[in-house]
């Protein structure tokens, strides 16, 4: 279902990637359970010399249990055609109900962590660093207010990218 490709191989625009297509943000096991969100926000790069995607959850989302609980997560893009799914893994909260069933998705477990079946492309990534967002380091408080009206923040995770599955 799912080859491995070099990380040099990968062509795309990581601004309208994460932008526009969206991704699902999971973590978790089969065996002590997974859970997943949508993700707009997320940032590709270097970080201690490893190549590294950076992600933001907010401490409120049940995902974010799932992120502080496991050292392995995933994050998966998806062709067009489950655009509903992620807009659904976006707005039901996995605590209140099975949002994966309900987006019609199928779990795949490798590596020891979560991702689904129907992605097109999936990054297996170990958690390096974490901290949370505070409004005292906010240099654009502009910014800052415009995203937060309330001290709902994000807490920032960089992970570093083990490996790259491709749908075959």
């Amino acid at each position: 279902m799912f080859k491995e490709i070099r990380i040099d191989d990968l062509l795309f625009n990581p601004f309208t990637k994460i932008d526009t297509q969206w991704a699902l943000l999971t973590a978790g096991t089969k065996e002590r359970r997974f859970n997943t969100m949508t993700a707009s926000w997320a940032g590709f790069g270097t970080f201690w010399s490893k190549p590294v995607i950076t992600t933001y959850i907010r401490k409120s989302r049940y995902t974010w249990k799932f992120f502080n609980e496991n050292a392995l997560f995933t994050v998966s893009f998806y062709d067009e055609n489950h655009r509903r799914a992620l807009e659904l893994c976006g707005q039901l909260h996995g605590n209140e109900c099975d949002k994966v069933k309900e987006a019609n998705l199928t779990p795949y477990f490798t590596d020891g962590t979560a991702a689904f079946e129907e992605a097109s492309l999936i990054f297996i990534c170990r958690k390096l660093f974490h901290t949370d967002i505070e409004k005292e380091g906010v240099d654009a408080i502009d910014v800052f207010d415009s995203v937060y009206d309330q001290p709902d923040y994000h807490r920032i995770y960089v992970g570093e990218v083990l490996r790259v599955l491709a749908k075959k």
